[in-house]
């Protein structure tokens, strides 16, 4: 059997890998900590690239920041923490498929990188925008006044200032910056290919924020930058009444060809590979057919393309005039010049409405209908609600009391969840969850279509203010809020349905509006778990038990789920096997068995079910002979389990 680690993976080794896969010969032991480890050399791998690489202080683009280095190693470094899950908090915990977690979203995107990695198709956030009053995460790259001077460049080598005042919100973007980077760079990891994340935020952050998603999720894969109406009335206490923020949306890998020209195969273009959004359904409206063509209503849309592309670059001689046209500078046709010529003679080329203009192309309504159109870059309160509908939603919820300052409208989490194009079953996180917005949304959206889509919110136990509303009504943090408005979301939710609906009953079992509560906390390992150096013989006594007394089986399970990458959401059953408590987890996938006096009776019943993972306690055995017989019980009836002790 082996040892679970019980800690999430050190990116940085990762890292050292993929370069090793690429240049083997650049790799190299050195000793650390007391034991031989894999690095980099450095000079060889700068040999590689010796075409490429960029050196000291030869000028380069770059985005940085004082504390940058420090948010990539934060980023990196591994925890020895844990999911603890909370049945007491949570609704339907045995059913659902929803997690709620409790805690500071760095540590929990850690916890989740091994067990989500390339499976979630959206996130959401909607972080601080660092106004002055909402940055309320632990600031873990504070510095003096003085360091940010002398980090920043404000003085030189001998203390002496080099500017005449320092910037009054340097030290702010810094904070901000060191806060969202290491997070948005594990956020990464856990999206799928077709994947997107999509983020709120005003003009006080916008630029930083692009700047570091440029360099995180790669310019190219900026999918828009959408301007959104987020109130609707005017503010007089200003220059101007600011009546905007922004959703910028970033794919993980965009797709890059151009959408008209990959109409012809439209499958394959839409293969799952890559992000897509949703198209929205074609408006027959403004397709007409002034000259009766027999393949129906069209419309008259450009020739030309963007790109330049030779063999799409050619002269293109209108027949009535004579005039000769080459595609405008920077583009090219959309198709060649051997099917220009047979569009031409099918009728699908025409020049202008009196045959006497530039070339254009016939686009016809039965022919485009599949494709569907585009969206438009700009969200108006009339398409999807203001923070004033987000307020008006709470208000209900919570019969008149509101906890949150301008809280997002489900209405338009509605639309970024669809033109996400998340279906049935996908997941969507949302790391800085707030007033829940999005798993509201994501539950009415399943009412509506019968879908089962899941989500993860992630939300900082912030505590309430003493004189707030909230608390006085019994909330003592943000997350008693969040999950209290799920509750009420959901079962608004499911009264509506039944209400609406004739088979209301059956629809309403099988609707998801439960949520499992984990909350983020220390190992359940005690340190000479992660230390056994540090064992001597007077403590030998109380670490017998290498697992904290205050933790339950279920505890345990959790976090050996979070080690073998099995979902958090997975169904779980407990089930007596041989008079021992046992915990079997999708099915027999994983078994889990930490009581005591475990003997060859319950590892041959365990075996015999053939399950992908079987975990114990190395303390759990009731003698050595048990320990003895195990291996050879398993490879007798379960060769393939995959045996881990804790």
């Amino acid at each position: 059997m082996d040892k679970l680690k019980l800690v999430t993976p050190n990116l940085v080794n990762k890292n050292i890998e993929k370069i090793k896969q690429i240049f083997p010969e650049c790799i190299t032991e050195h000793i650390g900590g007391g034991q031989t480890e894999f690095a980099v050399d450095f000079d060889k791998l700068r040999q590689e690239l010796s075409d490429n690489i960029v050196e000291g202080g030869e000028e380069r683009y770059q985005f940085t920041w004082p504390g940058k280095k420090q948010a990539i190693i934060t980023a990196n470094a591994p925890i020895n923490k844990t999911l603890r899950p909370c049945r007491e908090e949570s609704v339907d915990f045995d059913n659902t498929e929803n997690l709620y977690i409790e805690g500071d979203n760095l540590d929990v995107l850690k916890l989740l990188r091994e067990d989500y990695l390339d499976k979630v198709k959206m996130i959401y956030i909607d972080p601080p925008y660092n106004t002055g009053n909402d940055f309320v995460y632990e600031d873990k790259f504070a510095q003096t006044t003085n360091d940010y001077i002398e980090n920043s460049g404000q003085v030189d080598k001998d203390g002496t200032r080099l500017v005449a005042n320092t910037e009054s919100n340097g030290r702010f973007h810094t904070d901000w910056l060191n806060m969202l980077y290491p997070r948005l760079r594990l956020a990464k990891d856990l999206l799928r290919d077709d994947g997107a994340i999509f983020i709120s935020i005003d003009d006080n952050e916008i630029d930083s924020l692009k700047n570091i998603c440029n360099e995180i999720f790669g310019k190219q894969n900026l999918v828009a930058e959408i301007p959104w109406q987020s109130r609707a009335s005017i503010q007089n206490d200003t220059d101007f009444s600011v009546n905007h923020e922004y959703i910028c949306i970033y794919a993980k890998q965009r797709r890059q060809e151009n959408r008209r020209l990959k109409e012809t195969n439209y499958i394959e273009w839409h293969k799952k590979d890559s992000f897509v959004c949703k198209p929205l359904p074609l408006d027959k409206s403004k397709f007409e057919n002034p000259d009766n063509d027999p393949r129906g209503p069209w419309k008259a849309d450009p020739f030309d393309a963007p790109n330049v592309r030779p063999n799409l670059t050619y002269v293109v001689k209108n027949p009535l005039t004579g005039e000769e046209y080459l595609p405008p500078s920077g583009r090219c046709w959309r198709i060649s010049s051997d099917k220009f010529s047979s569009a031409l003679a099918d009728g699908r080329i025409i020049f202008g409405k009196n045959g006497t203009g530039r070339p254009q192309m016939k686009s016809y309504y039965e022919e485009k209908k599949e494709f569907g159109s585009v969206d438009n870059s700009w969200f108006s309160a009339e398409r999807v609600g203001t923070t004033t509908n987000g307020t008006k939603e709470l208000l209900q919820l919570f019969d008149g009391k509101l906890y949150f300052d301008k809280p997002k409208p489900t209405t338009l989490l509605n639309k970024l969840i669809d033109l996400a194009n998340v279906q049935s079953g996908d997941v969507v996180l949302d790391f800085f969850s707030g007033s829940a917005t999005t798993a509201h949304s994501v539950m009415q959206l399943n009412a509506e279509d019968r879908g089962k889509r899941k989500f993860i919110m992630v939300q900082l136990p912030e505590e309430t203010a003493a004189t707030s509303d909230a608390y006085k009504d019994g909330y003592e943090n943000i997350c008693q809020i969040g999950e209290e408005r799920i509750r009420r979301a959901g079962k608004q939710i499911l009264e509506e349905l039944q209400a609406n609906q004739a088979n209301s009953d059956t629809l309403a079992t099988k609707l998801d509006v439960g949520f499992r509560v984990l909350k983020l906390d220390s190992s359940n390992m005690k340190d000479v778990y992660y230390k056994p150096s540090d064992v001597t013989n007077d403590l030998f006594a109380q670490t017998e038990d290498n697992i904290k007394e205050d933790r339950t089986d279920e505890d345990l399970l959790f976090q050996v789920m979070l080690e073998l990458a099995v979902p958090l959401s997975a169904k779980i059953r407990s089930e007596e096997i041989c008079g021992r408590k046992t915990m079997v987890v999708d099915d027999n996938y994983l078994i889990a068995c930490f009581d005591k006096d475990i003997t060859d009776e319950v590892v041959t019943d365990i075996a015999k079910r053939k399950p992908q993972y079987f975990v114990m306690r190395d303390s759990s055995a009731m003698d050595d002979s048990v320990i003895t017989n195990f291996e050879t019980i398993f490879q007798t009836y379960s060769k393939d389990t995959v045996r881990k002790i804790l």
